[in-house]
């Protein structure tokens, strides 16, 4: 798979001789198609550790306090709420990888073959399971604005926790091949983690994992977004009032912000399926996919640090309950008594109450 720890060292053919080497296997191009990448390798050195740190902190912090807001508050059981829980968890497995690709980028694979098949799995169930909840959570909205009445039937607990199964079963299975192909390997006297396919079948997975890549990872969920959204767009436009205004708002960044992080990423990896057809075989170009696989990649991996923002901290009911922790918890502390971040998030739950139009209500569906 191209993406992942698979950034941190040029792109290459991975297909290698097992027959004399148990565990590490050791591997040289032949001369005529080698082509000089310690520039792709310099610049990854110094730019991909500093921004996997980065994306680590603050998607650990982030998702962390999401997942605690969601867990101690025992009331939050609607999908909403659900897809909410597997997000953070999803991102937080993104994030508990970047560490090791961080040493990685910075000099070579040293954790060994079984971390290297263990993390590269993790990485993907973490990838494919939080796009999907993205699209879960932007279909759930659909039914609940455009479809209230058949909605009324099928957004139940048990729906939710159907549909996350679902989900992480889907993720699972889409990260098997990475679990069972990648392997360390030594290239050019360093160690590396990368894909070791059958060489007599090595083109049609490589095909097909940027494939899926592509297609289950990228363009379905993109097109699921922009259905859902747009509908419900055009079923809020019947009202004028403030909640209509910021459900739409959050929609639109919704879609653009998923497609700004991951269509570069995407593209990419189109570039390189091409590639493997030998129609940009150039050392060159070679070089320049590798290079912006390395920057995209990365910005696709500060999605996971939006989330938290996108999903929860702009929704009306989490900014109420992460207020009551605020105030449960802080509220004692001296330097957090004049502190107003807490009391910025209430919600009146009176006037919430007696809001009865129906535009108002499919709005509080979206927030």
């Amino acid at each position: 798979m191209s993406s992942g720890l698979e950034t941190v060292l040029p792109m290459m053919d991975s297909t290698v001789d097992t027959s004399d080497q148990e565990n590490v296997t050791e591997f040289d191009y032949p001369t005529e198609v080698a082509c000089d990448k310690d520039s792709v390798r310099r610049f990854g050195a110094v730019y991909l550790p500093v921004l996997y740190s980065l994306v680590f902190v603050f998607g650990l912090l982030g998702n962390s306090l999401v997942l605690w807001v969601l867990i101690t508050c025992k009331k939050m059981k609607s999908i909403p709420d659900m897809c909410l829980l597997n997000l953070a968890i999803s991102d937080l497995l993104f994030v508990v990888c970047l560490p090791f690709q961080a040493h990685y980028a910075a000099d070579q694979w040293v954790f060994g073959d079984a971390m290297c098949k263990l993390i590269t799995a993790v990485y993907y169930i973490g990838f494919f399971s939080s796009i999907f909840f993205i699209t879960l959570i932007s279909l759930d909205r659909y039914l609940a604005v455009v479809h209230a009445v058949f909605a009324l039937r099928v957004r139940t607990p048990t729906w939710g926790i159907i549909m996350s199964s679902v989900v992480w079963a889907v993720s699972t299975a889409a990260s098997v091949p990475a679990f069972v192909f990648y392997r360390e390997i030594w290239v050019d006297e360093s160690l590396c983690c990368l894909p070791n396919y059958p060489s007599e079948s090595e083109m049609a997975w490589e095909l097909v994992t940027h494939f899926e890549i592509n297609i289950l990872g990228w363009l379905l969920p993109l097109s699921v977004l922009i259905y859902c959204n747009y509908h419900i767009i055009r079923n809020l436009q019947g009202s004028k009032s403030r909640q209509k205004v910021k459900a739409c708002q959050l929609i639109l960044v919704v879609v653009i912000v998923f497609f700004l992080f991951w269509t570069p990423y995407n593209a990419v990896v189109l570039l390189l399926t091409l590639q493997k057809w030998d129609l940009l075989d150039s050392c060159t170009m070679m070089k320049g996919l590798d290079q912006a696989l390395q920057i995209t990649v990365t910005i696709s991996l500060i999605h996971c640090c939006l989330n938290p923002v996108i999903y929860a901290f702009v929704g009306e009911k989490f900014k109420k309950y992460l207020s009551d922790l605020g105030h449960k918890y802080f509220a004692n502390v001296p330097m957090c008594r004049r502190f107003t971040a807490f009391a910025i998030f209430s919600l009146d739950r009176t006037s919430s109450e007696k809001t009865t139009s129906t535009y108002s209500a499919a709005s509080n569906m979206v927030l």
